[in-house]
């Protein structure tokens, strides 16, 4: 065997493809995407030529190509070229694997022939006179195509089936699929069309055929010119030594033959990633042993199916391969023949592919989606609600008890369960939403779990369980992936596999969407491709398929189970007291489905199939305003909330509540509350029908003792003061300075002091704002928050659509009337004044907040002295920069979300100046523009010692006869429940 060492004109390469025993296709050892290639003919060599379509092998021409193939393919080989023949346009040469001269090793077997002088002088290989000495070797020995065995030359002729290739007629693709359908076929691959498309040797029968890789479409390789290149004979290297073939070539087919006499020379470029990936198929799998199974055939015969090749000790999938690397795009027409899990293995490389611009998507553009991924906020806590079958709300345990952070609300990502209905609009719920939950329920509440938050999604308020709000109301959601650390397997569960360990910080556990899904309590919601998923999407689509497959749940033909809960919280209390003996003198369980207050609830009593109002004998929370009436709900909502518990009902009172006590296991709830100070015992009607009342007497005594938060100024012997001293104390002040003046005694004000308020200002500062928008790239719609120029200063500032005009914009000088989210003021402005929120300014609510005057009722715009009323507060709040501390005593959120001017919660406040300590309330009281609200005499009693101070000024005012009070007492306060009276237009 000669060395390579120290020869010149030597290249180093890969064989590529080996179409014959005695060439090979070989590429460039270079670092470029598609290398530069050389056929090489081995010198002086002739193997026996490989049939063509239709046409016979010569005698052992296929061990010939299979000893070289599997000698060389895919093989590091160092080579050099010893001739051409230029009439032919062929290189001939040398070509050594490792140490070893290709050429020897293929003679030396038997497995070609050596010519000995070429066509002209000096074509002959280096080697010739070793080549010559081993085929005389072999030919003694009867090695390869010297066998002198018997039949051996015929028995080496394989016997070929028509092609399948062009013409079909004779070729039952059909009959192939059904036979084989599944099952792995083994092939050789024998030439790639493009990078997705094959033509291969079926093994053992050698039916030739062209197969369309399943679920996938690589670039296209574009068209040659002229059309008569559309078929080219195969050139065997028995031509390429001078030898030539009588054989006929291939004719070309008729449509072929019509385009030639046309004179067509049509070319079409690959087009982009064409040529990469038909590259990349071929180094993979041409002239490779490939495993091809089945999905399907098209209309023309061609075959449809999976292309595995081997790769080290496993196999690979090459349209997986195709897609990870931005070569080639799902298709859902092929990829419909396939198992789901290929499939969705394959859509979800092509999302990976888009979303890093790989290849084939260097200029993909993702379509506009209104969710985002949320990262870094795993968690761990206990699970105190569960809303309906896909929302549960987890108490943080990072997050201190009693926070208003504490409990997060979390949607189960990717799935959709039957929504729960609401009884107050009578909507009831779809079928299988009460299993839903009521599985969750059981299962999570009071339990420890992990939580992988994964994205959040902008979600129109008519999409979600609020759909009584306006089209233009949205909310944030958030979606995340829950898993119970501890489970315990319940009868009837679905096996579910632990979380996969994809990092350190990935949550352990049974994912519960995936149990949900399992037992057919919902679906999973197939997501645009650029739409954030769970994390553990291909686990719920497997899951989803084991239901259909079981029929279960919403799966199943059955009906769900028909449930009639009679709903006594909305009944009448005549009603509710027909139910009184049914449920009197008797432990019965019960499920708390909501706290609405530290001792009262709603309860749903199985055994009676009803829902009932329930609260504890004799012990009374701090009400919805006051303090620790927060606490009281956290409380009970993380000891009861939705827990199985048992009840006695002692009576009903005249709403309609039930009164008695309740146990959850086996512990007294009221006595729990009384314990940690969040309650008081109430014994004026006696303790003789209450069960447990010593230990309702030992746990406020003890809380009274340790001066737990409602006894935190108890004194022994001493009555807790709750007068106007001690409440003020605990009553919230605002600094605030006024923005805008409503009327009506509405206002609105800033926080003095407020970050945000700074932090905003200075954004909206640096911000250039030039040139007017394009028409039709920027069109806001009501309810978007937007940049407007407000009309008095030109400053910009974030504001709020109102009102938009009907369909696109036509010219800037549309008009949109806007309300400013930070001031409070509302004005009507074109188009040109307009921009869009950049991302440079932050998206944080409006820093108004509404306002009006308590305990004090000011008339309107349009109603008398409303005008004055107005000025005359303008004049105390905006004349000047004036701080004023704003006294809280009332909250009114009846106006619910902040849509515009003079909407949204109100604090009902006492305004005082700070620099004259002066109530503005006071002022307007005194001047005769304002008047007392009625007065009810169960208020509490401070609110009742203020309003006792007020209404000394409004006495002055109406003894003066000043403004309202000119003509002596206005409307009696009977009319205060009736809608307010507008003047006539021009009315003085």
């Amino acid at each position: 065997m000669a060395s390579t060492a120290g020869a010149t004109g030597w290249l180093r390469g890969r064989v590529k493809a080996v179409p014959s025993g005695d060439s090979l296709v070989i590429m460039g050892s270079t670092k470029a995407e598609i290398p530069p290639e050389k056929t090489i003919t081995l010198s002086s060599l002739i193997a026996p030529r490989l049939a063509r379509r239709g046409g016979v092998d010569e005698p052992f021409a296929w061990e010939s190509r299979e000893y070289l193939r599997n000698l060389c393919i895919g093989k590091d080989v160092t080579f050099r070229v010893d001739y051409t023949v230029s009439s032919i346009g062929r290189e001939f040469g040398s070509v050594f694997l490792g140490d070893k001269n290709v050429s020897l090793l293929v003679v030396a077997d038997g497995w070609a022939k050596v010519r000995e002088q070429g066509q002209q002088k000096g074509d002959a290989s280096p080697f010739l006179a070793e080549l010559l000495r081993l085929e005389e070797q072999a030919k003694q020995q009867g090695l390869g195509r010297w066998s002198r065995a018997p039949g051996a030359s015929e028995a080496s002729i394989r016997n070929l089936p028509p092609s399948a290739i062009g013409d079909s007629s004779n070729f039952d693709a059909m009959g192939l699929l059904a036979s084989n359908k599944g099952s792995p076929m083994q092939a050789i691959v024998e030439q790639v069309r493009d990078g997705s498309t094959l033509r291969v040797y079926l093994l053992p029968d050698f039916q030739f055929v062209q197969v369309f890789v399943a679920g996938i479409q690589a670039p296209s390789m574009g068209k040659r010119a002229p059309l008569e290149t559309v078929v080219v004979p195969e050139i065997n290297s028995n031509e390429l030594n001078g030898e030539a073939s009588t054989e006929p070539h291939a004719p070309l087919t008729s449509a072929q033959r019509l385009a030639v006499s046309a004179g067509s020379t049509t070319e079409v470029a690959p087009d982009p990633f064409g040529r990469e990936a038909k590259h990349f198929t071929e180094i993979r799998v041409l002239n490779r042993d490939v495993r091809i199974v089945l999905e399907g055939v098209d209309k023309f015969s061609n075959l449809i199916g999976s292309v595995y090749y081997p790769d080290g000790e496993s196999a690979k999938d090459l349209a997986l391969e195709l897609i990870e690397n931005g070569l080639a795009k799902y298709v859902e027409w092929s990829a419909s023949l396939m198992e789901d899990e290929a499939k969705r293995r394959l859509k979800s490389a092509e999302l990976q592919a888009k979303k890093t611009r790989l290849r084939f998507w260097t200029n993909y553009v993702p379509p506009a989606t209104n969710s985002k991924a949320i990262h870094d906020q795993n968690f761990t806590g206990k699970v105190v609600e569960v809303v309906s079958g896909d929302c549960v709300v987890v108490a943080d345990d990072s997050v201190p008890y009693g926070s208003p952070l504490a409990e997060r609300r979390v949607n189960l990502s990717s799935i959709r369960c039957p929504k729960i209905g609401n009884p107050r609009r009578d909507e009831k719920p779809a079928p299988y939403a009460r299993e839903a939950k009521e599985f969750l329920r059981t299962r999570l509440i009071g339990r420890q779990v992990n939580v992988s938050m994964e994205y959040s999604r902008k979600v129109g308020m008519m999409d979600g369980p609020s759909a009584a709000a306006g089209p233009a109301d949205s909310r944030v959601m958030d979606f995340g992936s829950v898993f119970l650390a501890s489970p315990v397997k319940a009868e009837g569960d679905d096996a579910s596999t632990p979380a996969p360990p994809t990092g350190g910080n990935q949550p352990t556990g049974v994912n519960i969407s995936e149990l949900l899904i399992a037992r057919g309590f919902g679906t999973v919601i197939r997501h645009r491709d650029f739409e954030e998923r769970s994390n553990y999407y291909d686990a719920l689509l497997s899951a989803e398929s084991r239901a259909i497959a079981g029929k279960k749940g919403i799966h199943s033909s059955k009906d769900s189970p028909a449930m009639h809960i009679a709903d006594l919280t909305t009944a009448s209390a005549k009603k509710t007291k027909d139910f009184l003996p049914f449920l009197q003198r008797k432990r019965l369980p019960a499920v708390v489905e909501y706290v609405l207050s530290g001792h009262r609830f709603k309860l749903f009593v199985p055994k009676e199939t009803c829902s009932i109002a329930f609260s504890f004998s004799g012990v009374r929370c701090p009400g919805r305003d006051e303090p620790f009436s927060d606490e009281a709900i956290a409380l009970m909502r993380r000891k009861i909330m939705q827990r199985d518990v048992e009840i006695e009902v002692e009576t009903v009172d005249r709403t309609g509540t039930f009164l008695g006590s309740m146990w959850e296991s086996k512990t007294n709830m009221a006595v729990t509350l009384l314990e940690a100070g969040l309650a008081k015992l109430q014994t004026s009607f006696g303790t003789d029908r209450i069960p447990d009342a010593h230990l309702l007497a030992q746990a406020e005594q003890s809380a009274k003792r340790q001066k737990l938060k409602i006894w935190e100024n108890f004194v022994e012997g001493e009555e807790i003061s709750t007068g106007p001293a001690t409440d003020r104390k605990q009553k919230e002040e605002l600094k605030v300075t006024v923005t805008e003046v409503l009327g009506g005694g509405k206002f609105y004000v800033q926080t003095v002091g407020d970050q945000k308020v700074a932090s905003i200002q200075q954004q909206l500062a640096s911000l250039s704002l030039q040139e007017a928008p394009v028409i039709g790239a920027f069109n806001p719609k009501k309810g978007d928050i937007v940049l407007a120029q407000f009309s008095a200063d030109d400053s910009w500032n974030r504001a709020m659509i109102v009102n938009a005009p009907r369909g696109p914009v036509e010219s800037p000088k549309d008009k949109f009337e806007v309300f400013y989210i930070d001031y409070g003021n509302q004005e009507v402005v074109p188009y040109s004044e307009l921009r869009p929120l950049g991302s440079s300014v932050s998206t944080a609510p409006g820093l108004a907040q509404l306002c009006s005057l308590a305990y004090m009722k000011v008339p309107g715009l349009e109603e008398d002295y409303g005008q004055e009323a107005a000025v005359r507060l303008s004049e105390h709040t905006l004349n000047g920069p004036k701080e004023f501390r704003a006294v809280i005593e009332e909250r009114d959120t009846s106006g619910g979300k902040v849509k515009g001017q003079g909407t949204g919660t109100i604090l009902m406040v006492t305004l005082i100046d700070t620099a004259t300590n002066s109530s503005v309330n006071a002022a307007l009281l005194k001047e005769g523009l304002a008047r007392m609200e009625k007065r009810r005499r169960w208020e509490p009693k401070d609110k009742q010692a203020a309003m006792d101070e007020l209404e000394k000024y409004q006495a002055e005012a109406r003894t003066k006869r000043l403004g309202m009070w000119e003509y002596g007492d206005i409307q009696s306060d009977d009319e205060d429940n009736a809608p307010p009276v507008r003047n006539p237009a021009g009315k003085k």
